[in-house]
């Protein structure tokens, strides 16, 4: 019931923020039209590095309790992660193209985001590895943590670096018009909805797997 409500709002969320993005927000006056994605693109890479968050928080956890279902929890977020910084690196692909004429320069903040999404797409893969449940969640918890060292890097980027990336979210807004950071606002709300229905989702069916994998070896004991 709770994922259904949760599906229903971000529908409703995402609609609106579509409106607000192609109807309400006006034209920036430099790149035109092509800004737009942007609305899109901050949402989805600040909910990347949400993900990773809870990959971080929920890998200390199952090293404190030792509870397979933090182990599973991480792996349904750092497969989000991985997902919405991707498609986070290919709207800023399309963004950069026509702002900077290139579909990718060794930025800082692209690097260190292009760094992320490899080092999380490899903790995938090790959550694949033929390995004993237990050692299994031992290691992916392990670089679980080790991984979210990268995650303030990128966001720190930057500043810490002479950066191409704009900092629009900066002192009052980044200098935005308000009609900008309203339709913003309500983008990220609305994919926020749409990751959290994901992530339970996804957190759902990794706990029934587990249920029917433990069923599948008693049956053949």
């Amino acid at each position: 019931m709770v994922v259904r409500i949760l599906a229903v709002l971000s529908a409703i969320a995402l609609c609106i923020g579509q409106y607000m993005i192609w109807m309400y927000a006006p034209l920036e006056m430099v790149m035109g039209i092509v800004q737009k994605i942007f609305y899109m693109h901050m949402p989805l890479a600040a909910l990347a590095m949400l993900s990773f968050f809870v990959v971080f928080a929920a890998s200390v956890a199952y090293l404190l309790k030792r509870n397979d279902r933090f182990d599973r929890m991480a792996g349904a977020a750092a497969e989000l992660g991985v997902v919405f910084s991707g498609l986070a690196l290919i709207t800023g692909s399309i963004w950069g193209r026509a702002a900077w004429n290139v579909w990718w320069t060794w930025d800082p903040r692209l690097t260190t985001t292009l760094i992320m999404w490899f080092v999380y797409a490899a903790y995938l893969v090790l959550r694949s590895a033929p390995m004993s449940g237990d050692r299994r969640a031992l290691v992916c918890s392990v670089l679980g943590i080790v991984s979210f060292v990268d995650v303030p890097l990128v966001f720190y980027s930057a500043r810490l670096w002479r950066s191409v990336h704009p900092n629009v979210l900066g002192a009052k807004g980044g200098g935005m018009e308000p009609e900008m950071l309203q339709t913003l606002l309500c983008n990220l709300i609305a994919f926020a909805l749409l990751w959290l229905t994901l992530l339970i989702i996804r957190y759902r069916q990794l706990n029934h797997s587990a249920k029917l994998d433990s069923m599948v070896v008693w049956d053949d004991e």
